[in-house]
């Protein structure tokens, strides 16, 4: 937080020697997220279980993901970059989670430039990038697979900023389309950068100065404030473009609660708790968890503190923001950016997370790096406790964010520790139960699906996933009572649907499974599995061509759907079609599934 002045080529080394220690300390902190796996909480949706993103760059996928929502949300440059990772690292996650620290670094190293190239304070700004890079706030972002939007939309917000500082200095139309394309790579990863442009309103008053000097020409000053002014209306139009398609894309996922599941009240208690919240969680960076479950009944006395809190700082900055203007610019920049994940509009079941204080953590760097040295003034000061002060409270983030990246080496881990620093969580249960199931701790598993729908028995994914469990253990009655309970709660429940017309199917239940596993397909028009289980009902009763015409389906959906030509192939041969059996039979052997075409050599076929 030394101030020091640019003395030319003697503050380049300095510079490099910063750019330097970020890229080291940040590689310390992060560097055992290497180790980790991907975990079974969106990463499947994104990676692990996305054909789209398996299958490679081709047409047909770009065209998907400008089109597709994945997990409930649009971004398509994030999309493509899951592609980009799958073909070079495939199953590895070291690969993807490597691609997650580079481009976390970037941003960091992006943030450091644009504040040195705008203040000329080198001690300043190599505190404000180092806090934000090395807190533990930051993990989320960066180990886990899934929040490659965080990094990637960070990325490109950050090169915007960066880039804009130069048109500032001396405006050309290249630079600025430069700032509007970087802009809107950024939305295309994340719609969250959408506060970008109030952020650049706020950077002109400070540190780039561009509202003061508009102001201190009388004769152009109104043509010069409506300049800055209209020079972003092209950002916000992009902002009010992709905030509509998200808006848009999470309601008809179901993405966004009613106001009956949370009410208006409720919404503002939590975003004036949250807002404390975060402060608090950057100061004192423990219980870290990758979910904190919504409380519906908040202290009134925690929302009045909260409230009056945040009105006394603003009230104060406001006053003093002529001498201050950085504590200004922080300040708005904090709690703007916050603004579309507070929970107004209540996106997800969760009161707040630490990913959503990526961007905003600028703001509160701005305020920590360029506030503090106000309250110790003179450089000996600066040198002597300071400097020093500094480097130790960035040793402490380093080794906090290195312990933090531990407890994502896997799923079970993860959710276990998370348990253990937050009390009644129905989502982390509920993930720990999935987890454990994938480990084949069935008995386990049970019980925390158990103890999930104790704490939260509205939650359909349970009934769905211990349903499941149920039919794969013989217990059908038991699988078809928790798949009617998951119907009763959701009556557009797709899943449920073919779940219950599998386990039907299972007791000899023909003509219901059809029926339900047609309204499965009714509700979810691309829903491969529903195909493939209903044509497999088809097989079973004899109904050759039906079945053929639904795994004709199933392929044209997925097209490395193994189990699909195996059953065609199957079926064919009972028609006495042996040319397309053993067609389909290949095809799957080439796939990675040979049990028809084994049976069919034995048989004489496929010679």
């Amino acid at each position: 937080m030394l101030k020091k002045e640019d003395t030319g080529s003697e503050n380049k080394k300095y510079i490099y020697l910063i750019i330097i220690l970020l890229i080291v300390s940040c590689s310390a902190a992060f560097g055992r997220i290497a180790g980790n796996d991907f975990i079974n909480l969106d990463d499947t949706g994104y990676i692990t279980e996305n054909y789209h993103v398996q299958s490679g760059i081709s047409f047909e996928n770009i065209k998907w993901i400008f089109t597709a929502t994945v997990v409930g949300n649009w971004h398509p440059l994030t999309m493509f970059s899951h592609m980009l990772d799958w073909r070079l690292f495939g199953t590895n996650p070291a690969g993807h989670h490597f691609v997650g620290l580079l481009l976390h670094i970037g941003a960091v190293l992006f943030l450091f430039l644009f504040f040195y190239k705008t203040t000329s304070n080198l001690g300043s700004s190599a505190f404000a990038a180092a806090f934000l890079a090395l807190h533990p706030l930051r993990v989320e972002s960066v180990a886990w697979a899934a929040e490659r939007k965080d990094v990637l939309s960070m990325f490109f917000g950050m090169a915007c900023l960066y880039s804009y500082a130069f048109y500032a200095e001396l405006p050309k139309l290249s630079k600025y389309f430069l700032c509007l394309t970087l802009f809107s790579l950024a939305l295309m990863s994340k719609p969250m950068m959408v506060t970008l442009p109030f952020v650049l309103m706020l950077f002109d008053y400070w540190p780039l100065k561009r509202w003061q000097k508009a102001l201190a020409n009388p004769p152009q000053k109104i043509y010069l404030a409506g300049k800055l002014i209209w020079e972003k209306i092209p950002f916000i139009f992009l902002t009010i473009t992709v905030s509509i398609i998200t808006l848009l894309v999470q309601n008809k996922e179901g993405a966004i609660a009613s106001l009956d599941n949370v009410p208006l009240f409720t919404r503002v208690a939590n975003a004036i708790v949250s807002y404390m919240a975060y402060i608090e969680k950057t100061v004192w960076p423990v219980n870290i968890a990758i979910f904190y479950p919504y409380e519906f009944s908040v202290p009134l006395w925690k929302i009045l503190v909260s409230g009056i809190i945040i009105i006394l700082i603003t009230i104060i900055i406001i006053c003093y923001i002529r001498k201050v203007p950085f504590l200004f610019v922080g300040w708005f920049v904090y709690l703007g950016t916050l603004i579309p994940v507070i929970g107004l509009i209540q996106i997800g079941p969760q009161a707040m997370a630490d990913r959503y204080m990526y961007l905003p953590s600028v703001g509160i760097v701005i305020m920590l790096a360029w506030g503090t040295p106000l309250l110790l003034p003179g450089a000996v000061i600066h040198k002597k406790i300071l400097i020093p002060v500094g480097i130790v409270i960035l040793i402490i983030l380093t080794f906090l964010t290195w312990k933090q990246c531990g407890y994502w080496k896997n799923s079970v881990e993860l959710y276990n520790h998370a348990l253990k620093v937050t009390k009644d969580n129905y989502l982390l249960q509920y993930s720990l139960a999935s987890a454990l199931y994938q480990e084949g701790k069935i008995k386990e598993s049970i019980d925390h699906y158990d103890k999930s729908i104790l704490l939260k028995p509205d939650y359909v994914k349970n009934y769905l996933n211990r349903g499941t469990i149920y039919a794969k253990l013989g217990q059908y009655q038991h699988a078809i009572e928790d798949f009617n309970k998951a119907i009763d709660l959701k009556r557009d429940f797709a899943d449920a649907y073919n779940n219950r017309g599998i386990t039907y199917d299972k007791i000899g239940q023909h003509l219901p499974a059809i029926k339900d596993l047609t309204e499965a397909i009714r509700l979810k028009h691309d829903y491969a599995d529903a195909y493939f289980n209903r044509g497999l009902v088809y097989a079973e009763l004899g109904q050759y061509q039906q079945a053929i015409d639904d795994f004709n389906k199933t392929i044209n959906l997925k097209q490395d759907y193994v189990e699909a030509y195996n059953n065609r192939g199957y079926v064919y041969f009972q028609q006495g079609n042996e040319k397309m059996g053993c067609y389909d039979a290949q095809k799957a052997c080439f796939l990675g599934n040979c049990r028809i075409l084994n049976g069919a050599k034995i048989r004489g076929y496929c010679r």
